[in-house]
């Protein structure tokens, strides 16, 4: 009897850990990804708001989810659209499979200054992703200027308070994603 009052006590944080890691369901360590994209002021005579697309990566090149495609949605007869494809890398990957705009993905071109997405690691796309070394990648191109494409390495499963930040060059300025609870 005495080894089993001395174990009392090791049990009941045991008991305990165990019924709070089973109430939170394991999602104290879940985060969400949040990513700042900054598009720089360029000096030029005549300047054209970039087509962005930003999208998650597997290892192999494979599009895992789309996060964000902004164009020139205000142009008739959809030929905003057509321009779509000066988005080399995202076009070959996914940009010729899609229909039309998609909710929460597609939407308007953006003007200079840090703009701000968020990423639901929860979502359906994400849920089941396996562990393992994917990048999150933006694309920027614009008419009568340049193209331009960022790479940032994003380890999965990502953890609150995991980051990386990555300077453009030309068409994107500071891009940054950052992991919160």
């Amino acid at each position: 009897m005495g080894a089993l009052t001395a174990m009392r006590p090791h049990l009941k944080t045991t008991s305990a850990l165990l019924m709070a890691t089973s109430l939170l369901g394991g999602k104290s360590l879940a985060a969400n990804i949040s990513i700042n994209l900054t598009l720089p002021q360029i000096d030029t005579a005549e300047y054209h708001r970039p087509y962005v697309a930003v999208w998650l990566e597997s290892a192999d090149r494979k599009t895992i989810r789309d996060v964000a495609v902004w164009f020139d949605m205000r142009k008739p007869n959809d030929e905003g659209k057509k321009w779509l494809k000066d988005l080399r890398q995202w076009w070959r990957l996914s940009g010729r499979y899609h229909d039309g705009p998609t909710n929460g993905v597609t939407g308007a071109t953006r003007p200079v200054g840090t703009h701000t997405l968020h990423i639901d690691t929860q979502s359906p796309e994400l849920a089941n992703l396996p562990a393992g070394q994917y990048e999150l990648v933006v694309e920027a191109a614009r008419e009568k200027g340049g193209r331009e494409l960022v790479r940032l390495h994003l380890p999965w499963p990502v953890k609150p308070g995991d980051a990386q930040k990555q300077q453009g060059k030309t068409e994107l300025g500071a891009i940054e994603w950052r992991a919160q609870p």
